[in-house]
């Protein structure tokens, strides 16, 4: 496993976690974070461990940006 091609990964993750890209929703966020982790673990850059704590990450950051968007006041 090269650990520099693995940190690359990750920071080029946490950048779109924190700083998505102009006019993404959402939805694509969150597709892309997950298309971006299997690819780690497909390339055999992250551990399913790894792999499971992105996931939640994304999920989290889904649902903590569409919160209060669907329906309510």
């Amino acid at each position: 496993m090269s650990d520099i091609r693995k940190e690359q990964a990750l920071a080029a993750w946490r950048k779109l976690l924190e700083e998505p890209e102009i006019r993404m929703d959402a939805e694509d966020q969150y597709d892309d974070l997950l298309k971006m982790a299997d690819t780690m673990e497909q390339e055999g850059l992250i551990t399913a461990t790894e792999w499971r704590q992105l996931v939640r990450k994304a999920g989290a950051r889904f649902a903590q940006t569409t919160e209060g968007l669907s329906g309510g006041t």
